[in-house]
């Protein structure tokens, strides 16, 4: 069995969709299911917010050593992160606002980040760079959504999309033309992918990788589903890139488990038949 075809059986066994695209750095073979279709982002659309403000520091508009302080109003309707259970007046460097908005997915650290852009700004960036599939809609998502609540009422990404906008990333590592791109230079590209490589959560992708692996990733969650995107390394070197996104998740599975439980481990299925089947 080929490795498409092993991703396809994973996708297949589960009653709920799976969209996701991989792209073997060694070979440049690409795997698509549904990988052109919008879906939600979930928190991984904070790697194009996290470049959004590395630009406007580029260009002198954002002071990434600006102290940034914890006010009580940004813990509301967060449901992510540490800072929503820290005592107020806590003052931190934008710079770390960003580390936090995307190795805990502190979505207060994503209220500082975003109040300091627009909305607008973030979402033309995107299109800017290809993404034609990300709309950035709000700050933050409302957290009395419906489970069945519509694309619009989101932020959107799309598999393909994350695959670019990582796959971007990776060669403004040493990319002039990449890091012009991105709009910043070859100092905050890098410190972009160091804070891609600190991600805190080792769900999803993660999940069934060797537990040394290197992964520079930015994983999120919905009320429809969960998503991880990032690139994964072996022996030092990129390895593949993998971005999947689980959409009409079930609240819960016919046997008692609940559906996010099986949305995180198809991810981590998906990545693991990647590393093996790509060492073959």
């Amino acid at each position: 069995m080929t490795t498409a075809d092993q991703l396809s059986a994973i996708c297949d066994a589960q009653p709920f969709v799976t969209r996701f695209m991989v792209r073997n750095l060694l070979t440049g073979e690409e795997i698509r299911r549904g990988a052109d279709e919008e879906t939600p982002s979930g928190s991984t659309r904070k790697t194009s917010i996290m470049m959004a403000a590395l630009k406007a520091a580029h260009e002198g508009r954002l002071n990434l050593d600006e102290p940034v302080t914890y006010e009580e109003r940004l813990a509301k309707e967060v449901a992510s992160g540490m800072f929503r259970y820290m005592t107020p007046g806590i003052v931190i460097s934008l710079r770390d606002a960003i580390t936090g908005m995307m190795t805990l997915s502190d979505n207060v650290c994503t209220k500082m980040v975003l109040e300091r852009l627009t909305l607008e700004e973030v979402d033309s960036y995107c299109k800017a760079l290809g993404m034609a599939n990300t709309h950035h809609r709000f700050l933050i998502p409302p957290l009395a959504l419906p489970a069945d609540h519509a694309l619009t009422t989101v932020t959107t990404t799309s598999a393909a999309d994350q695959v670019l906008l990582l796959q971007t990333i990776l060669d403004a590592q040493s990319s002039t033309e990449a890091q012009q791109r991105l709009g910043c230079s070859a100092e905050l590209c890098a410190f972009a992918m160091e804070t891609l490589k600190h991600q805190i959560l080792r769900y999803g992708i993660r999940s069934r990788l060797p537990f040394e692996t290197l992964v520079a990733s930015k994983s999120g969650r919905g009320k429809r589903g969960r998503m991880d995107a990032g690139i994964v390394y072996r022996q030092g070197a990129p390895f593949f890139i993998i971005t999947a996104y689980t959409d009409d998740v079930p609240q819960v599975m016919p046997d008692g488990t609940p559906g996010y439980t099986l949305s995180l481990e198809t991810i981590g299925r998906l990545a693991q038949a990647c590393w093996n089947g790509f060492q073959s």
